[in-house]
Formats: structure tokens, sequence, C-alpha cells
């Protein structure tokens, strides 16, 4: 295994290279972190369609060199034609996976963009709009090679994805899937990028691009309104934070699951696992996942309809009793929910050591499926969060959020180091988050800490119960020592491998060197200067 690679000034992490190339450029050009990210978000939602678009949403956690940390929230709200009613007439019991129901909820991520690149101005910033999107508009209009993560995911096992409009024509070739390497071209998706360039990108929302949007969306039935773009604005947000023994953790409020994140390294740390190797650290992982995933599951809603005091849920007193009732010997049984994720984690630090945590997504693979074709714009399915039942936690209303398993996460350590980290993977990020800090915070470098196998507690969509999924490589030690204390254990493929996340870590030193990884299992890497 290489060595992590470490950057004097400053760094990038991303999933596919050509997003950490673009954001390695414009920091060379003298940009900062956020217009870093800005360019690599640009660039990703071009190149990594399946887990990224400018149709989907996206959160940041920004630290300042002062040590302030925000956070943006940067998504979408149920259009106004989406209501429990209006899918009820439809004979529908559970908002659709894919097609135009699908696409219920305003596209976020471009909000998190504006308002970050104000705070960006603000400090000083000075790179021209034109010159972050640049590269992204070259990749669409020019075109780029599909990802061997792409070509992966095996399209015609979905046939809703197939049917949704737009979506054959844009990913497929004669109705068949393309194989990695296939350059594809995006000409719609690269004018509408060169229109936001030149007018800002609030013409996403307000302008010509929103209105080409707006129209597209009437058009396939969508029950998002031009109206309900015009009135979207992404938000600030104060983060949650966790102290730990040796650091203080960041994450994101509700409606994301940053809560569960910051829960499950809490309890982790209580049940004293030692070594991030062995049973009782694999044991304590997962029986901590199922406690906050049970807290996550009432707390984390719409940020306006939030009814618990996240406070006190972080407190020491609630994690010491959570932690209590953990048996260190036994599985508890747990029947989580079936997700899949189409997401994408990315990571910058400048020179100055303003350092961003930023993740966005599409939701499922592909989203909805539904690519406008005025824009070239893929819709995300993240009103698939949302229940038909009035009395759900989370009931589908127009105007309100989803419940987000998006979340991204920053930590500073009282040494202080500086860490930028997160992943992919749905129901997964908490415990891909928590694999890979607890590795860092022993001492691994970040390369190992990412290319360490991984488990994964979750019922899979489809399967009857949850299971613990081990990752090809997982230590049969272990794996034996899981299924002597309850767990049920499942063995997957490398070929399987996306099912563990794309996670990616940068940490800075107090002399201001920054060591930058991104997954293996991704198409992505660091670069720096």
């Amino acid at each position: 295994m290489s060595e992590t690679a470490v950057y004097a000034r400053a760094a990038v992490a991303a999933p596919h290279a050509f997003a950490a190339q673009a954001g390695r450029d414009v920091l060379a050009q003298g940009g900062d972190a956020i217009e870093a990210m800005i360019a690599m978000a640009a660039t990703i939602s071009v190149v990594y369609p399946h887990n990224a678009s400018i149709g989907g949403d996206g959160f940041w956690l920004i630290r300042e060199p002062n040590g302030r940390v925000r956070a943006i929230e940067a998504c979408g709200y149920a259009g106004a034609g989406a209501s429990i009613a209006a899918y009820r007439a439809l004979d529908l019991d559970a908002v659709p996976i894919r097609g135009p129901k699908a696409t219920l909820t305003v596209p976020g991520a471009l909000g998190g963009w504006t308002l970050a690149l104000e705070l960006s101005r603000a400090r000083g910033g000075r790179l021209p709009l034109p010159s972050l999107l640049e590269d992204a508009v070259r990749r669409a209009r020019d075109g780029y090679p599909v990802s061997a993560s792409e070509a992966r995911f095996d399209v015609t096992s979905d046939p809703a994805l197939v049917a949704a409009p737009g979506f054959a024509d844009a990913f497929m070739v004669d109705g068949k899937p393309v194989e990695a390497g296939s350059i594809r071209r995006a000409p719609r998706l690269a004018d509408a990028l060169e229109q936001l360039a030149r007018a800002g990108l609030d013409d996403f929302y307000r302008g010509d691009v929103g209105r080409e949007i707006a129209a597209d969306l009437e058009r396939i039935g969508a029950p998002i309104t031009r109206d309900d773009l015009a009135r979207y604005r992404a938000e600030w947000r104060e983060p949650l934070s966790l102290r730990l023994k040796t650091a203080t953790l960041f994450n994101t409020p509700a409606p994301t699951q940053g809560l569960a994140s910051l829960m499950l390294l809490g309890l982790y740390e209580r049940l004293a696992p030692g070594k991030p190797e062995g049973f009782a650290h694999a044991h304590a992982l997962i029986e901590a996942a199922k406690r906050a995933m049970a807290i996550r599951d009432q707390a984390c809603v719409d940020f306006a309809h939030v009814t618990h005091d996240f406070g006190a849920l972080l407190s020491p007193a609630n994690l010491d009793r959570e932690a209590s009732r953990i048996d260190m010997r036994r599985a508890a049984p747990w029947p989580l929910k079936p997700d899949r994720g189409g997401t994408v984690w990315m990571g910058a630090i400048d020179a100055a050591g303003l350092a961003v945590s930023f993740i966005q997504s599409v939701f499922w693979d592909f989203g909805s499926g539904c690519v406008l074709p005025r824009t070239g714009v893929l819709t995300q399915n993240r009103g698939a969060a949302f229940s038909l039942d009035p009395q759900s936690r989370n009931p589908l209303i127009p105007g309100r959020r989803p419940f987000h398993t998006l979340n991204p996460a920053l930590a500073v350590f009282d040494d202080g180091r500086v860490l930028a980290y997160g992943s992919k993977g749905a129901d997964g990020q908490p415990q891909f988050q928590a694999q890979v800090f607890a590795r860092i915070a022993a001492g691994e470098a970040l390369d190992a800490a990412l290319a360490a196998p991984r488990h994964f507690f979750t019922r899979a969509w489809g399967e009857p119960e949850a299971t613990v999924k081990l990752e090809e490589g997982y230590d049969d030690a272990v794996a034996s020592a899981l299924v002597a204390a309850g767990h049920a254990i499942e063995r997957r493929s490398a070929a399987e491998r996306d099912l563990f996340g794309h996670a990616g870590a940068l940490m800075r030193s107090p002399r201001g060197e920054i060591a930058a990884a991104h997954d293996p299992r991704s198409d992505g890497g660091a670069a720096g200067i």
C-alpha cells in the first residue's frame, strides 16, 4: 500500500480524479477551499452522474481558520403538487422510487454553492464563477470516459430507471448499458452550466435555467412548480458537536443523520473496545449504530419540525445511559429500513487553514432517473424518504424537507490537527465514518484507514432482515466471533465493494501540512499543492 500523500500548502480529495484535479487547479490559481469545492462539485456532477447531479441536494461543514464551524443546509422541499392526497389518488401506497413522481423535491445543491460562495467572497475569494465551472463545462461538452464505478451499476436490473424520461438517451447506447471508458457527452448540461457561469448560480432558480427546468418538470408531470424553484433558498445552520476525550467532532443538524454519526462515536468511545481491530471493536461499532439509528429515526426530521433536544441527546449523561444498555457479548435484534445511495463526499483544505467537508447526492443511484431535455439536469429522488402516512415522522407535505442520510463530518483534535472526512453510503454513512475515524484517531495513516475492509449493518433493498455485510478481506476470526455473539453476517465479493461506501479524508497538521486520501473503492484520489 502506498503512503498517504502529504501536501505543503493545500489539498483536496474526491471520488473521481477529474474532480480532484479541478479542485487542485483552483487552489493553484490562488482560490480558497470553498472555491475549490464548487469547482469539484460542478465537475463531479458531470462525470459521476450515478452519484451526483446539480439536480440533487448537498450539505457543507466549513471550518474557518479562527475555529468557527458553520453548516449549510442545501436540501429542497416538496413541491406544491406533492401531497399525500395527490399520491393516494394515483393508487400509490408509497412515494415512487423512479420517474416523474419521484422528482418531487426542489434541487438544493446550487443553493448551497451560492451561500458558500458568498462566504468565500466575504473572506476575500476572488476567482470568477466562469473559472470555477470551466472544467465542468468542458467535460460535459467535449466528453468524458464513463467511470468504473458507474459501469458496475447494472441499470438494466431496474426497469423503472430505464423507463424514466430521458434516462436511456442520456446514459445508455442503443438501449444497452455503457462500458467503463466509453466517451459520453452532455451538451445540454454543458449549455446549462455555461449559462450559470455567465448569469450566476441564482439563475438556476430564478432565471433562464430555472424557467427551462420548470417547463420540463411540468411537461413530464413532476409536482414541482416554477414558484417552488423561485422561492428556494439554502440555509445557514449551527452545526452539532460532540466532545470526545481527545477531539471535538462536528456534523450537520436535522434533517440530516448527523446526530446518528456523532452518537455512534460517542457510544463507541464509552464501550472502550481498545484498538480498532478484533471482535470488541466490530461489535461495539455495530451495536452503537443500532442505538444511534433508533434515535435518529425518531429525531431527524425537517429542521422546522424538530421536537427533540439534540443537545440533550448528545449529552454525556444520555450517552452514558445509552452505552450502558449495550451488551458487549451479544447482538441485539434490530429491523433497519432498506436504503440505497448515490452520493459523493469531498473535502478541501487551503493554505490559510479553511477546511471544507462537503457531501452532495441524488439519493439512489441516478436518482429519479429523469433527465430534463432542455438542461440535461438529472433529478434526484430524495422525496422517496417521505411517507404517505400522515401520522409518520416524515409525512409528505408540500414545502416540507425530507429526512436526509447525507452528513459531512469534521473533527478538531486537541493537538491542533483538523480532520475533514466523510463517505457516501446512505444508512452506512455514520458506520463508515466511525470505522474510518476510529482508525485515524488510533494513529493509522489516512490511506490505510480508508482501505481497511469494512462492515455494514443494514437490510438491503429486497432482503427480509438486517444483517452485517462483511467486505471481502474482512478478518475471518472476527467474523466467526460475530456469529457466535448472535450477529447474522453476509460475505460480499469484491464486485460489491461500492456497498461499503466511498470515503475520504484530509488532515491538516499544526504546521500546515495536509495529508489527503480518497477511497480505493472509488475512481478518485487526492491532489494538492
